[in-house]
């Protein structure tokens, strides 16, 4: 009996060792991923050829709140490497009234207007292609499209699946946007 209770506490000894030491390499890891982003969403900068409109899109049928933007001058912009010395009024969007929330940065250039992508579809130009917009009720934002005259691209919407439906339009300079969520 003596065999048996050493053995097993033996054993029991062991496993809390390797428990310690699993706990200890995944807070280590946990600690290296904290230290690596300081916050954990997405700014998306998104050039358009006009900022009012975009505006009016992303607020009135996307549901996207305005808050504080912000000014580059052209000597800054031009040092950033981003923008070839031209101002930027960037106005900023974001989908919840929180932080940390995803923003979409809008900006345009006036006097600098960039070409437009062919927008055909998601795999006619390279790049970020598509938003994925994930929504509670898919009936309020169908609501807001019809609202809006906003057209749903293809056949959506279209279920995909244990109640969860998906539908897909562009934005006004025919970025994809694609809304994702069921319908109540």
């Amino acid at each position: 009996m003596n065999t048996i209770l050493t053995r097993f506490q033996a054993t029991l000894g062991r496993a809390a060792l390797l428990v310690t030491i699993g706990l200890a390499t995944l807070a280590s890891l946990a600690r290296a991923a904290e230290g690596e982003f300081s916050k954990p969403v997405i700014d998306i900068g998104m050039v358009v050829k006009d900022s009012e409109r975009t505006a009016q899109f992303l607020t009135n049928v996307l549901g996207f709140k305005e808050v504080r933007g912000f000014s580059v001058n052209a000597e800054v912009s031009r040092k950033i490497g981003l923008v070839d010395g031209y101002p930027a009024e960037v106005r900023v969007f974001r989908l919840e009234g929180t932080e940390p929330a995803t923003r979409i940065k809008v900006l345009s250039f006036p006097k600098a207007q960039g070409k437009e992508a062919d927008q055909a579809f998601i795999h006619s130009t390279l790049g970020f292609r598509y938003l994925t917009l994930y929504v509670t009720d898919m009936n309020q934002i169908l609501a807001r499209l019809k609202k809006a005259g906003v057209p749903t691209l293809g056949e959506t919407p279209m279920e995909m699946g244990a109640g969860t439906w998906l539908v897909a339009i562009k934005d006004p300079d025919g970025n994809f946007i694609e809304f994702v969520g069921p319908r109540k």
